[in-house]
């Protein structure tokens, strides 16, 4: 069996001061062998300090069980991870909170690692948080960045990286430079193509119609 990642609930409410979105996502893990783990990933929009968190937990109600919890931080164009001692989330497979340094020690340190590194790679709200986190650039039209269309047409660039964004109107000298987590704040249909790959780009006829992945972009 194949590694699985289950999403589930996801949970956004306004911060204390309405000044940001606070963020957060759970889901299962199954691993090749039957392991099991759970999860929550989050992060909180409207600070100056773009972290997110994460936590991981095995076991429960056996010797053994135990949640970590890390920050989530951008270590160079890419994420790190770091133990933490404050809990970010309770997750049912979990069992005692541990401490950073308790985590260090855990014979199972390496297997919830791996579980983390799994879940930022498969999780689309995951990929929205890490967007959020690299502050990823995306060229949008106008009338997209306006609110004025809607984005049908998602673009990853190869020679350079950049996302496109862009609506019914082609494309023209007028783009405008936005954050790529921004345009999923107005249009969270967009997570299904969060992981287009350099070189690719996704198509569709209408907001919640199916998307359709082209090599290049469509003719």
């Amino acid at each position: 069996m194949d590694v699985q990642v289950i999403e589930g609930r996801f949970a956004e409410l306004p911060t204390v001061d309405a000044r940001g979105i606070d963020r957060r996502a759970f889901g299962e893990f199954i691993g090749p062998q039957g392991e099991l783990a759970s999860y929550a990933i989050g992060w909180t929009t409207g600070t100056d300090q773009h972290v997110g968190r994460i936590s991981i937990g095995i076991g429960a109600g056996n010797p053994g069980g135990a949640t970590i919890h890390a920050v989530i931080v951008d270590d160079g164009h890419q994420y790190g991870l770091s133990l933490i001692d404050d809990p970010f989330e309770q997750v049912p497979e979990g069992g005692p909170n541990l401490t950073a340094q308790q985590a260090r020690a855990h014979e199972d340190l390496p297997f919830m690692w791996w579980v983390a590194d799994n879940v930022l790679a498969t999780d689309r709200r995951a990929w929205w948080l890490l967007h959020w986190l690299l502050q990823t650039n995306c060229i949008q039209t106008a009338e997209v960045f306006d609110l004025r269309e809607p984005i049908l047409l998602v673009g990853h660039d190869e020679d350079d990286g950049i996302w496109q964004l862009i609506g019914t109107s082609n494309a023209g000298p007028d783009g405008k430079l936005g954050h790529l987590s921004h345009a999923i704040d107005e249009d969270q249909t967009l997570l299904d193509v969060l992981n287009l790959q350099p070189g690719q780009s996704a198509t569709r006829s209408a907001v919640g119609a199916p998307w359709n992945r082209h090599v290049g972009y469509p003719d």
